[in-house]
């Protein structure tokens, strides 16, 4: 708590436009004056940022906020009172004043302070010269000012904070290791480019995710047993089967082996795999069902979870049609995705390892879900992509803490490239580093790009696509993790499994490329 010296030192600050006026004194001046106009409702490191740089334009700095009757952006706002706004600007040792402005727009205050140059966030200019910005630039170009643009490295918006904090975080994670890596947004652009016509050869598990929406009427007296309407159903290709449709909407060459039923189910995933123009090989057993899960849903909220399946090991005769299948396709890549309904396990796995061709790029994922995966069983990969609880059950710790979880698991899985999948905590990547080269990390780690969790289902599938394509192509596994979170957060955003394009990748990317104004 300040004491009451540093209170006066810093409410003596705080003054109205007449009173700036009359300490900075009438144009021409000896000391520039430079002002910034704002909300300010939460004073965050891209306002400091901008307020720095604005302080280096200049040798007055005059910082003037919106007052609380004018503020009706997003719900009960402000947050912080006008009165305290003002004083945590004036605790800012690079602030000379501060001016809470009573009006709708700064233009009349800076009619009255005359400032010699105006200050606005980069942002501004994104979509070209706001109206608004606009007018101010004429109010300080009709008396000889000049208007400003401070460099947009951070999100500077209180609302960008407020309304998507994980957002505002994430990009300041991400300039630092795109600077660091000597990468720009234009490198992730080129990278995303070049994933079209890579071979892949996806081997795994195909799941049909149904979503039944219902409406909630209510409950029986006698039992706790709930009673909903039905409202409609619907039917997503998931598992492999995704990871398939993902890269191949990434563009790339799909060729997808798999185990089916003989049923309905199988011959809507075969339609809707041919549509997405994914080539399949499929194996049909008649003595299992294709795998399905069905979501209650009611109200946005999952009542329950049917799964039609059987987790029986596949026959050593579909092992062999497995292990041919590898063998015969031509490819660049094979991807190995485990959802443990009976394709991949201790006995099959080393028979289907075996079978993959020499030098192809290996890749996989063995997830934990109605019964165990272990990704420790794909051993020598160049890719692998687990999350924590899979990590954890793999390694049998549930204590280290995440960092060195991920170290050891990537240790002991002799791979190339490790992304440890963290949810809405974002991911760590573990890598090799050439001993020669000691500025590259061993490992680093990104924020979460989803700003509205719809359904986080299958968001790891897009990851495992859009990463695995592009570590293939540009052998950087920053690129490959950054492009990977990126597609996993348009998926998260979306309701079911559906194919995530380059198109929705850019469109995102784009977003927070903007959002840091990145150069």
């Amino acid at each position: 708590m300040m004491d009451e010296a540093s209170t006066k030192i810093v409410s003596h600050k705080i003054k109205t436009a007449q009173e700036v006026a009359a300490a900075v004194g009438p144009r021409p001046r000896d000391k520039k004056v430079i002002m910034c106009h704002g909300t300010f409702d939460i004073v965050h490191p891209g306002h400091i940022r901008h307020l720095l740089y604005a302080a280096s334009k200049g040798d007055i700095l005059v910082a003037s906020l919106t007052g609380d009757e004018h503020i009706t952006k997003a719900n009960f706002r402000p947050f912080v009172p006008q009165e305290l706004r003002a004083f945590n600007l004036a605790a800012l040792e690079m602030v000379n004043y501060v001016v809470i402005d009573k009006d709708a727009t700064p233009i009349r205050n800076i009619g009255i302070i005359k400032p010699d140059y105006f200050a606005k966030g980069y942002e501004y200019t994104k979509d070209g010269l706001h109206p608004r910005t606009a007018e101010e630039k004429e109010a300080v170009e009709a008396y000889g000012g000049e208007l400003l643009f401070t460099p947009g490295d951070i999100v500077y918006s209180s609302s960008g904070i407020i309304e998507t904090a994980p957002p505002a975080i994430a990009v300041e994670k991400l300039i630092a290791l795109l600077e660091a890596e000597g990468f720009d947004f234009d490198s992730l652009r080129g990278a995303l480019a070049k994933l079209a016509g890579i071979r892949v050869h996806v081997v795994g598990d195909t799941i049909i995710d149904s979503y039944t929406h219902t409406t909630l009427i209510g409950g029986m007296t006698k039992t706790p047993t709930m009673s909903v309407r039905f409202e409609n159903r619907k039917d997503f290709v998931g598992g492999a089967g995704i990871v398939a449709k993902h890269l191949k909407a990434a563009g790339a060459v799909v060729t997808f082996s798999t185990v089916l039923g003989d049923d309905g189910l199988a011959e809507f995933a075969l339609r809707d795999l041919e549509a997405a123009g994914v080539h399949c090989l499929p194996v049909v057993d008649r003595t299992r069902p294709t795998t399905n899960k069905n979501a209650i849903v009611a109200g946005g909220y999952n009542l329950l979870k049917v799964d039609t399946l059987d987790n029986r090991a596949i026959s050593d005769r579909i092992v062999r049609t497995l292990s041919n299948q590898i063998i015969d396709t031509s490819t660049d890549i094979v991807v190995f995705s485990d959802f443990r309904h009976g394709i991949f396990n201790r006995d099959t796995i080393p028979h289907l390892t075996r079978a993959l061709p020499p030098r192809v790029f290996k890749v996989a994922d063995s997830q934990v879900a109605s019964r165990w995966g272990n990704i420790l069983e794909f051993r020598g990969f160049d890719l692998i992509t687990p999350n924590e609880r899979e990590a954890r059950f793999a390694l049998g710790d549930q204590d280290l803490v995440v960092r060195p979880l991920g170290l050891e698991l990537y240790r002991q899985a002799a791979c190339k490239t490790l992304i440890l999948k963290l949810g809405e905590r974002g991911l760590l990547t573990f890598q090799s580093v050439p001993k020669k080269i000691e500025d590259v990390r061993a490992f680093f780690a990104l924020d979460s790009f989803a700003e509205r969790i719809v359904d986080a289902v299958g968001s790891g599938d897009a990851l495992l696509a859009y990463a695995a394509l592009a570590l293939y192509s540009s052998e950087k596994p920053l690129i490959a993790s950054v492009l990977g979170s990126l597609a996993a957060a348009v998926e998260c955003e979306h309701e079911g499994n559906v194919p995530v394009s380059p198109n929705n990748v850019i469109a995102k990317l784009e977003r927070f490329e903007r959002l840091a104004n990145f150069h």
